[in-house]
């Protein structure tokens, strides 16, 4: 069994994203996963997710369209990992923009 993710490791995580122009995301520990997220906090939009599979190494998995965790070949160190998210998948992380034409309100 991993071990749980460190009480840093999603303000780690965030401070990369952010770095790497990522202001919108945000991130938090459950278990031995950081997720990354975005959106108002009471419906959260997932993005990825980064899982402690050994005292240094660390898996990907990606949110797909209907928030469900798919699992990735991506494994390594964590700041590694995250990187090779940003650069090789930046749609992943991109913000995604309020469509009100798709919306159940009346007036649109």
């Amino acid at each position: 069994m991993p071990r749980h993710a460190d009480f840093h490791h999603p303000d780690q995580v965030k401070d990369l994203l952010h770095d790497l122009g990522h202001d919108h995301l945000r991130t938090r520990k459950r278990g031995a996963a950081v997720i990354v997220e975005s959106g108002p906090k009471d419906d959260p939009v997932k993005h990825i997710r980064v899982r402690r599979d050994t005292v240094h190494l660390w898996c990907v998995d990606i949110a797909n369209h209907r928030g469900k965790w798919e699992k990735t070949p991506l494994r390594g160190l964590l700041d590694d990992v995250v990187h090779l998210v940003a650069e090789s998948f930046p749609w992943v992380l991109a913000e995604l923009a309020p469509n009100p034409e798709r919306t159940s309100d009346l007036e649109h």
